[in-house]
């Protein structure tokens, strides 16, 4: 059975990849935010669902040895890609309506910028092709203060049956691959994997729709989610 989690600040996911005094930020000091996305690629087996996930390399400064989806900050680059990138104008518009709340994706230009990212984070790390038509938007959490990285993190859903074969790539991660939503749970429960709140919340979620088809088809509000607790409690 999967746990529920504890009030934000009482759970150790709020404290996975902040041990490190390094990356708490002095205080006073503000850290500017800086938009990201990550890709949560899901497909359906006899098993149950699964996503593909990456384990970050134990000697990073930022996040050592946490289980992630594929992604990563907005680059210069990738504004550069959105201006020539070419998004259906109802898949445009349906993005900007899904990120009506959030501080930068509600902007048309900035919408393509975050599909852009999420192409080429995937493309880089994954070593596969994903289309605009592919991504659904589905969540926006921004890091707390008290950080010395702060960032405004932009979540998509994907089938994994649209997206080119995914495979490890990055140096960021010892192994990249796909794995059961319910084990991934369990094993993080049994405190064998770690999951940073954001992940693991949205895990949770996904793992609540049973199927593709239902992820895909749900309807969301997304609201941002800003947690206030600085330094150790995420």
């Amino acid at each position: 059975m999967v746990r529920d989690l504890h009030d934000e600040g009482h759970d150790r996911s709020d404290r996975v990849g902040t041990s490190l005094k390094s990356n708490l930020a002095p205080p006073g000091v503000e850290t500017p935010v800086k938009p990201a996305v990550s890709v949560i690629v899901a497909r359906d087996t006899a098993d149950g669902l699964e996503v593909f996930v990456q384990h970050r390399v134990t000697t990073m400064d930022f996040a050592a040895g946490v289980l992630v989806y594929p992604g990563g900050r907005v680059d210069p680059q990738d504004h550069e890609m959105a201006a020539a990138l070419e998004v259906p104008g109802e898949v445009l518009d349906a993005h900007v309506r899904a990120w009506a709340k959030t501080e930068l994706g509600a902007e048309p230009e900035f919408a393509k910028a975050l599909i852009a990212t999420a192409q080429r984070e995937v493309g880089e790390e994954a070593g596969a092709t994903i289309a605009t038509t592919a991504l659904k938007p589905w969540a926006n959490w921004i890091t707390p203060p008290g950080r010395t990285r702060r960032f405004d993190t932009y979540f998509y859903v994907a089938r994994g049956d649209e997206i080119g074969d995914l495979r490890h790539q990055t140096t960021e991660a010892t192994n990249s691959e796909w794995m059961n939503v319910e084990h991934i749970l369990a094993e993080e429960a049994a405190e064998r994997l770690k999951l940073m709140r954001p992940t693991l919340v949205l895990l949770n979620e996904v793992h609540s729709f049973g199927s593709v088809e239902a992820l895909m088809a749900a309807e969301r509000d997304i609201e941002p989610v800003r947690p206030a607790m600085p330094g150790k409690h995420g």
